[in-house]
């Protein structure tokens, strides 16, 4: 799961979806200004690496949901 080698708008699109949580694909395209294509390229790029959850949009079954991966910390136990 490298972000680095991911073209600007992956890591545009999981910034945002960092700070607000989740967001559609209309979301992504009103809250960034790039195009809708980008939009899905981006989404698919960030899905297939496992940095974003896809979700069924139970408001909106035509839309998906898109959330980061939330990831754990490791929590350190004291003796």
């Amino acid at each position: 799961m490298q972000r680095t080698n991911m073209p600007k708008s992956c890591l545009t699109i999981f910034q945002l979806l960092e700070r607000t949580g989740s967001q559609t694909h209309k979301d992504v395209v009103l809250s960034t200004g790039l195009a809708p294509r980008t939009v899905r390229y981006a989404l698919r790029r960030l899905k297939e690496n496992g940095l974003i959850i896809e979700k069924f949009n139970f408001r909106d079954a035509r839309q998906a949901i898109y959330m980061p991966k939330m990831t754990t910390a490791p929590t350190h136990a004291s003796a």
